[in-house]
């Protein structure tokens, strides 16, 4: 059995995919002890013979996969989770790389601090944004609100696998977007012990110079869709209060505010409506008590959707990603499967707008 499986979920990510499996090859943890699933999720960019090149030199090394194209990475992840057999097992962005001695590093550490979740400290590429809060020291034990967490959800950790197997904890198929962020949530959850290795940074997470080769694309009440879901998720795994309510915030911060930027404004009128509803929806379920502790910008785009004011919604577009250190690393490994978009800034000042608006259902 080896120490640990990575997972890599591959559609049409050259060539930055060259050097993400050659930081596999030269990890220094030892060929023995790791095994590299990859998932070809029917690329059509040339990486299937890259893939194909690594695999014949390497045939000890890597196991590969290919399917057609499954309009998201839930399926591929999956596929490559149930082929693991390592005593941990790491998901690894297919343009992204790792450090040579990541892996030997985070299972040194899982393996003495008795670690189910293990997350490695992130470097950012290019534009890419990393969470910066979680990993201000390296810790045993992390709490799940308090330290960070929610805004370090995607799936870039190393996971005890019998926890995983355990629970039977899997993707989301039917989430083109986001499906890594309730597999984490639930691990995490589920987990006796969530640590962080901060000393160094061993992930680099790399935001492409051209964003090309897009053949899926998840239209906004797709991902309003699975904003949903992620709400759901969160109240499924979670019971009321302020624990809840701090992933909640997470969500209303990234996800669902995103989906008021610049090509809102670009939709068909009833597209427009409907998301606006959709959102509203959400906000009158889990705003009280969440809304009032985001930033003013924030709080005035979601408002807007709230009342249903969509002509004021596409004149004051959500701002560009990013802005925030802690949050969500940028997801140019989905962004193949789905083009997020993206904002310019809507003017402060004024009155708190969420002030006695919501009442607590």
């Amino acid at each position: 059995m080896p120490d640990v499986s990575v997972v890599v979920a591959v559609y049409n990510t050259m060539p930055y995919l060259t050097r993400c499996l050659e930081s596999l090859v030269a990890q220094t943890i030892g060929h023995r002890r790791m095994e590299v699933l990859v998932v070809d999720d029917g690329s059509t960019d040339g990486g299937s013979k890259e893939i194909a090149r690594f695999a014949t030199r390497y045939p000890y090394l890597f196991t590969v996969v290919r399917q057609p194209n499954s309009g998201g990475p839930a399926a591929p992840s999956n596929r490559g989770l149930a082929l693991a057999r390592g005593r941990y097992v790491f998901f690894l962005g297919a343009d992204d790389h790792l450090a040579p001695q990541a892996l030997e590093r985070m299972v040194e550490r899982a393996d003495a601090w008795e670690s189910d979740v293990l997350l490695c400290k992130m470097a950012a590429v290019g534009e890419r944004t990393v969470p910066e809060g979680v990993f201000r020291a390296s810790a045993p034990a992390i709490r799940l609100l308090g330290d960070g967490l929610p805004w370090a959800l995607s799936n870039t950790k190393l996971f005890r696998r019998s926890l995983i197997e355990e629970h039977r904890i899997r993707y989301d198929e039917t989430m083109p977007a986001f499906s890594d962020q309730p597999f984490v949530l639930e691990a995490c959850v589920r987990a006796r012990r969530i640590s962080v290795l901060a000393e160094q940074e061993l992930y680099y997470a790399v935001r492409r110079k051209d964003s090309g080769n897009i053949t899926f694309r998840a239209c906004p009440e797709t991902r309003l869709a699975c904003a949903e879901r992620l709400f759901d998720s969160v109240c499924r795994l979670l019971e009321p209060g302020p624990l809840r309510d701090g992933f909640h915030r997470r969500h209303f911060h990234v996800e669902l505010y995103q989906l008021f930027g610049p090509d809102f404004a670009r939709l068909s009128p009833q597209v427009r409506e409907r998301v606006c509803a959709g959102a509203a929806r959400l906000i009158g379920a889990h705003g009280d008590g969440v809304l009032e502790e985001l930033d003013e910008h924030r709080r005035r785009v979601l408002e807007l959707a709230w009342r249903g004011e969509v002509e004021a919604l596409c004149a004051h577009p959500a701002d560009r990603p990013g802005g925030r250190p802690e949050r969500e690393p940028g997801r140019s490994a989905l962004v193949r499967w789905l083009l997020a978009p993206v904002g310019r800034g809507l003017p402060a000042g004024g009155e708190d707008p969420w002030a006695g608006r919501l009442r607590r259902r």
